[in-house]
């Protein structure tokens, strides 16, 4: 269940965080995605934001499946030619359908207690041997940020083993800290992993 007061904030900050452009580090990240992946592939960008990244691959020569839950993110993509869709998580219902998974800063946004299904839905959704990535804040426990959105924050080690019991084998992780649209700075970590 999407949380409705995070989709407001998002709503109402749409155009602020459609200038917000992609850090170093994501643009490192999202390199290091893409040459994991056979030319062409499709890749799903789960929680596209206004479709940056998408737009970035498909650039590449990628093929792309965008999916936000909200409507002004979605516009925002399209804009940009990119295949979105207006879903949440749980709209994923895929099987063996994508070769990837960009799944960046977005399932930080469900609850723990439905996390552990959103991931065998991302594993269900790859084929065998896709790749999924993982970009998530460090941290303990359920909170809201200064903006109101809500956040579920693991450790690594609990990321690493949610990840092992969804079907997953970790390949890489890289941890850092950042700013977002609230302003703080952030430790967070982003984990490549193979569906097993």
């Amino acid at each position: 269940m999407a949380d409705r007061e995070t989709l407001d904030v998002y709503a109402a900050r749409a155009a602020e965080y459609n200038k917000i452009p992609p850090s170093n580090t994501q643009d490192a990240a999202l390199a290091g995605f893409l040459a994991r992946l056979a030319p062409g592939a499709h890749i799903l960008d789960l929680g596209c934001g206004p479709g940056l990244h998408a737009g970035q691959m498909m650039a590449e020569g990628f093929t792309v499946t965008a999916h936000d839950a909200t409507p002004a993110f979605v516009e925002a993509a399209r804009a940009r030619g990119v295949d979105a869709h207006l879903a949440r998580f749980d709209d994923l219902d895929a099987a063996a359908a994508f070769d990837a998974i960009w799944a960046s800063f977005s399932l930080l946004h469900a609850a723990k207690a439905d996390f552990p299904r959103h991931l065998a839905a991302c594993h269900r959704a790859l084929r065998p041997g896709g790749i999924f990535f993982l970009g998530m804040k460090l941290g303990q426990g359920e909170i809201r940020d200064d903006l109101g959105r809500f956040y579920s924050l693991y450790s690594e080690a609990e990321l690493r083993a949610a990840l092992a019991d969804a079907g997953f084998s970790v390949t890489e992780a890289v941890t850092g800290e950042g700013a977002g649209l609230a302003g703080t700075v952030d430790a967070f970590v982003l984990i490549t992993a193979r569906r097993s």
